[in-house]
């Protein structure tokens, strides 16, 4: 099950549009799970694909460009950074963002205590970003993460189409989802639209929706579920070009859109949050784990 996502309080005109967002939520009907088409922070090579170094999750960082696609961002998290110092640690600074601690996530913006706290969430030790997930004092914590992407000035600048891929796994704690998103740096939705892979509550299966462009509310989407759980190592990715939106999972194609594709640059946010649902119990805790992201730009044919 999944509901829309927006960004966090990015100034006045992103808070009102958050407002008619969330009102709009409320009546936004659950998508339906059918297709409707079936470890270094240097400067990434890009003129050819090179090995990496040995992996935490058994699947190396990809390094360099693939056919179609250029990389312009990667990181195997190699810089160990206890709570509290991502992103601000060197490492890090200045290639990654996060939404500060105290946003609503998306089911605090409906009315649950839900917040996102990564100075209280985040962590880097031996290869892994840890996502911490807990509840303190009753508020359900979790972090959304956000990578800079080169020749952009902040993370809430992105780019026009391109390729997104995450490796991943997570605890299967009841009450907290994974809600990885491209969101139109427009801030204009659901018009500019929004593509969510992989996206799921951490106690069930991984899914992956389009909100289509010029949509009119959230249910204009294209949904796909499959019976994949979150315990194993996974790796996601987006591909969004001008004719398709295709969602992979472990190199094979769990769906594909291939009308009304978003057509405005977008940013990738890393949300992981509060199921709408079902609110974590006080005692639950475990972590979502990442290994690597990689980022490409699409070259036109």
């Amino acid at each position: 099950m999944r509901r829309f996502l927006p960004p966090q309080c990015i100034g006045v005109t992103v808070v009102a549009m958050l407002v008619s967002v969330v009102l709009a939520a409320c009546q936004i009907p659950v998508a339906s799970d059918t297709a409707s088409t079936s470890k270094s922070l240097q400067p990434i090579a890009r003129s050819a694909t090179t090995p990496s170094a040995p992996s935490a999750s058994g699947v190396a960082m990809p390094r360099g460009d693939l056919p179609g696609w250029k990389q312009v961002f990667a990181d195997d998290f190699v810089t160990d950074t206890p709570v509290g110092g991502f992103p601000t640690a060197a490492a890090y600074q200045g290639r990654w963002n996060v939404y500060p601690d105290g946003t609503p996530d998306t089911a605090g913006q409906n009315g649950a205590k839900s917040r996102y706290y990564p100075s209280k969430v985040v962590s880097v030790q031996a290869g892994i970003l840890r996502c911490n997930l807990h509840t303190v004092n009753g508020t359900p914590m979790g972090a959304a993460l956000l990578p800079v992407l080169p020749g952009t000035s902040t993370a809430y600048q992105g780019q026009l189409y391109g390729k997104f891929t995450i490796r991943f796994r997570a605890d299967p704690l009841v009450g907290f989802k994974t809600a990885w998103l491209l969101w139109p740096d427009s801030g204009t939705w659901p018009r500019d639209g929004e593509i969510d892979f992989p996206e799921g509550d951490l106690s069930g299966t991984i899914g992956a929706f389009m909100h289509r462009q010029d949509g009119t509310s959230g249910g204009d989407q294209d949904g796909f579920g499959t019976t994949v759980t979150y315990t194993a190592w996974h790796t996601a990715s987006i591909e969004w070009t001008p004719e398709k939106v295709d969602f992979i999972l472990d190199d094979r194609s769990i769906g594909s859109s291939t009308g009304r594709i978003p057509n405005t640059p977008m940013h990738w946010v890393i949300q992981t949050e509060s199921s709408l649902d079902l609110s974590p119990a006080a005692s639950t805790s475990g972590a979502v784990q990442i290994d690597w992201v990689a980022v490409y730009s699409y070259l036109q044919a």
